[in-house]
């Protein structure tokens, strides 16, 4: 019998006497997605338990991104992290997830130098990580390293547009595309559709171009920054969930305030310890 396309935008599916039936998402699923029209849902992930939580919510891709670099361990940007730092988070956000794919994102310099480089880097990720697929950031002149990667048995995610690992030789967090630009941004698209990419991000790129993109492409498009015209979007959960604070990009738009959750449930708990209120009776052996 043929694999079933899981049910997207909910949970997994219940099966008969309460057992769940998880069917994981592949990259013909989301492909299917576009097809129909449905949009597809992605968020990064780090650890086990947003991995267990978004998955249950429906969330269709999980991206283990280089994100992890200023949202995990701290630095200014996502230039420092390492290859050895990001397979252990993507190893523990496969583990959780039982339906959504896992995305590992190829940190800057793994794969830059060469397709086989990259083809080194990428395998590492799916055997040691455990990730489903990989991203890399990078038009038409990645359009080698993309294909080597397929013809080897990586799926590759493609993701242009601004590409963060580039920001010094764009100038900084700049919106890509406008004007002539556009062109760019249409050639990249296409050249990694040829290459064998099975979706590609689109960031801080206008919404009508990024609009032409998806209209044009067969594979699906993941905006961030890139209007509603993409055929999915993508957000750091951080962003979208409150737990960073400070200015946030344009595109971000706050879901809640974890926060502030956070913090009053670390005053609560101290004011207990300081009162002596906690542990109480029922907390002691």
């Amino acid at each position: 019998m043929s694999e079933q396309p899981p049910p997207y935008g909910g949970s997994a599916g219940s099966g008969t006497g309460g057992s769940v039936t998880v069917r994981r998402v592949r990259t013909h699923h989301l492909a299917e997605m576009k097809q129909r029209g449905e949009r597809i849902t992605m968020l990064t992930s780090y650890d086990m338990y947003t991995a267990e939580v978004f998955d249950e919510a429906g969330i269709d891709v999980l991206l283990v991104g280089d994100s992890a670099s200023n949202n995990v361990y701290g630095n200014e940007t996502s230039l420092p992290v390492t290859v050895d730092e990001l397979l252990p988070l993507t190893r523990a956000v496969a583990r959780s997830a039982r339906r959504a794919m896992v995305l590992g994102d190829l940190p800057f310099g793994s794969y830059q130098a060469s397709p086989e480089q990259a083809y080194l880097t990428a395998a590492r990720f799916m055997k040691e990580g455990g990730a489903h697929a990989v991203k890399l950031e990078g038009g038409a002149e990645m359009a080698p390293v993309v294909e080597r990667l397929t013809r080897g048995g990586i799926p590759v995610c493609a993701h242009i547009g601004f590409t963060p690992q580039s920001e010094h030789t764009l100038g900084g967090y700049r919106v890509q595309g406008r004007g002539e630009s556009a062109e760019r941004v249409l050639r990249d698209a296409h050249a990694v559709q040829e290459a064998g990419a099975f979706a590609v991000v689109m960031e801080m790129v206008p919404g009508d171009v990024a609009t032409q993109v998806s209209q044009e492409l067969a594979i699906p498009t993941i905006g961030i920054g890139a209007g509603v015209g993409c055929d999915g979007q993508v957000l750091v959960w951080q962003d979208a969930f409150g737990l960073r604070t400070g200015r946030m990009p344009r595109f971000v738009k706050q879901y809640a305030d974890l926060r502030g959750t956070l913090a009053g449930a670390a005053r609560a708990y101290a004011d207990d310890v300081r009162a002596g209120t906690f542990p109480g009776p029922e907390h002691t052996f």
